[in-house]
C-alpha cells in the first residue's frame, strides 16, 4: 500500500477520468503522475485497488495503454477510439456471480496486470451508459483535466471553480479593465 500523497489537482472523479486526470498541467508545467511505478501505485491506493493489483512495470505499461484509450475516445472522436478501449476490454471480462446477497458480477483477468486499465475501460462504458454528456474537460484552455458533471443542471464547466473557474473569469475582468 502508498502511503506517498496524491499531488493531482482533481481526485475523486469516476475511475475512467480519475485514469485520464493522473496528466495534469499547473503554472504552466505538464505532470504525469503514472511516470513510475510509484505513482501507480498511488493512484491504485487513490481508487482501493492497490491490495487487488500490483504497482509493477507491466501493470504500468497496460494501465498506461488504457489511459491514451481512453483519451482518444474522450479527447478525439468516440469512433477513433472505440478501437482502442475495445483492445484493453478484450483483457477481461465480466462473469455473473451468485451471492448469498444475490446475483451479481465478478471481472476477470487472464492477465492480472491488465486489471486497473481494463476497470477504467469498463467504467468508461458506464459514463457512456449513465450520461455521455456529461463527460467533459475542463473550459479553461490551459488545463487537460476531465469531470463527470454531476451539478444538477448540467452546466459545470471547469474542474475546479476555485482554480481554473476563477483563472477564466480574473482574464475576462483584466480584458474588460483593459479595454476600458
Amino acid at each position: 500500500m502508498s502511503t506517498a500523497r496524491d499531488p493531482r489537482p482533481l481526485t475523486g472523479e469516476p475511475l475512467a477520468l480519475d485514469l485520464l486526470n493522473t496528466r495534469w498541467v499547473h503554472e504552466g508545467t505538464p505532470h504525469d503522475l503514472l511516470d513510475g511505478t510509484g505513482g501507480l501505485a498511488v493512484w491504485l491506493a487513490a481508487n482501493g485497488l492497490d491490495e487487488r493489483f500490483a504497482a509493477d512495470a507491466d501493470t504500468l505499461r497496460h494501465t498506461l495503454r488504457a489511459r491514451e484509450a481512453l483519451l482518444a475516445a474522450v479527447d478525439g472522436s468516440l469512433a477513433a477510439g472505440a478501437a482502442q478501449v475495445d483492445a484493453v476490454l478484450a483483457h477481461g471480462r465480466i462473469r455473473a456471480t451468485l451471492t448469498e446477497a444475490g446475483p451479481g458480477e465478478e471481472a476477470e483477468f487472464a492477465d492480472a496486470s491488465w486489471g486497473p486499465g481494463w476497470l477504467a475501460a469498463r467504467d468508461y462504458l458506464d459514463l457512456l451508459a449513465t450520461a455521455p454528456d456529461r463527460i467533459r474537460a475542463c473550459a479553461h484552455e490551459a488545463c487537460v483535466l476531465h469531470f463527470f458533471d454531476t451539478s444538477r443542471n448540467g452546466t459545470r464547466r471547469w474542474c475546479s471553480m476555485a482554480v481554473c473557474g476563477n483563472r477564466a473569469k480574473a482574464s475576462r475582468h483584466y480584458a474588460r479593465s483593459k479595454d476600458a
